[in-house]
């Protein structure tokens, strides 16, 4: 295993997470793949500080199952993040972190690893500048429908040959590469914004206003909806709104939580506010919602080995 010379996994050498996660499928020992790296890991309920080596290549977390804080640090002050099930994280490429977590629920992950080489091809052929993984991991924390669905099916596509799993990793590449490139993060705010991007969602089910973030980043209110607008093209008000209507939907579909309770985990004041907001943003109201999702099956996979998050 891990044996592919177009991977850069050898900082996991010799790192034993079989106290932290139990990996229950690898793409490379149960599908032959060598495009492309899928593994999924069910998660201890809790784990004391530990350090995530840094690798080169791109590295993408689906948490599938389980709702967790975690703290995270990387070179600064450790940051808590709320981790449940639909969160996303692009663990920028050579950034080693030292993680910690209690999970109130069983944690389980879906782990994409896709060669260096490959996603400097693409970003060759896309042309401009190389790629800001900081910005697309701070853009991919504000949630991606389509990396989430192709990390579900690439769990499930067990079977398949190598050449799905070179497709897959062209086209999820070029999906990052394009989208992030799609919202620039201007000059000398770029940090101020993904920032402020990043104290949203770990802060989601605070009652945060945008007092709170501005300060967060050292910007004045005005100065901070400015950059923020110009980066993103939404004010930050309905950049939050968005992040925990997403989040909304994935507990409604992912879970047996109560309205009232989906509301907290959100940031809505209560059901009422979540519902009115939520009819507003995706057009029926949260039950109705779950109503209609209620017949579609959803694919579940989980964490141990060589990149617990």
């Amino acid at each position: 295993m891990f044996d592919s010379p177009d991977f850069d996994l050898a900082p996991y050498a010799g790192f034993d997470m079989t106290k932290v996660v139990r990996r229950t499928y690898c793409s490379w020992d149960d599908s032959g793949w060598r495009s492309l790296l899928v593994q999924c890991f069910t998660h201890a309920r809790e784990a004391e500080d530990f350090r995530l080596p840094g690798v080169s290549d791109l590295h993408l977390v689906l948490c599938t199952d389980g709702n967790a804080e975690m703290s995270v640090r990387a070179g600064g002050k450790a940051v808590r993040r709320r981790w449940a099930a639909g969160r996303l994280e692009l663990i920028v490429p050579g950034h080693t972190t030292d993680r910690g977590y209690r999970a109130t629920s069983v944690m389980r992950t879906i782990q994409v690893h896709i060669p260096r080489a490959a996603v400097d091809r693409v970003a060759a052929e896309l042309g401009g500048p190389g790629p800001d993984f900081e910005a697309l991991s701070a853009g991919l924390g504000a949630g991606d429908a389509v990396v989430e669905q192709i990390m579900r099916g690439l769990a499930a596509a067990e079977g398949a040959n190598d050449l799905y799993a070179e497709s897959a990793a062209v086209f999820l590449t070029t999906h990052l590469l394009t989208h992030g490139r799609g919202r620039p993060v201007p000059g000398s705010e770029h940090t101020a914004v993904r920032r402020g991007i990043a104290v949203m969602r770990e802060r989601l089910a605070d009652p945060l206003t945008l007092a709170d973030v501005a300060a967060e980043v050292h910007l004045s209110v005005y100065h901070f909806i400015r950059v923020f607008r110009e980066a993103t093209g939404e004010t930050p008000h309905r950049f939050l709104t968005r992040l925990r209507i997403e989040q909304a939907r994935r507990l409604l579909t992912g879970t047996d939580l109560t309205v009232e309770r989906i509301a907290e985990r959100c940031g809505f004041a209560g059901p009422g506010s979540l519902s009115s907001a939520f009819l507003a943003r995706v057009g029926v109201r949260p039950s109705a919602y779950r109503k209609m999702s209620s017949t579609g099956g959803q694919s579940r996979a989980c964490p141990e080995q060589a990149a617990p998050s």
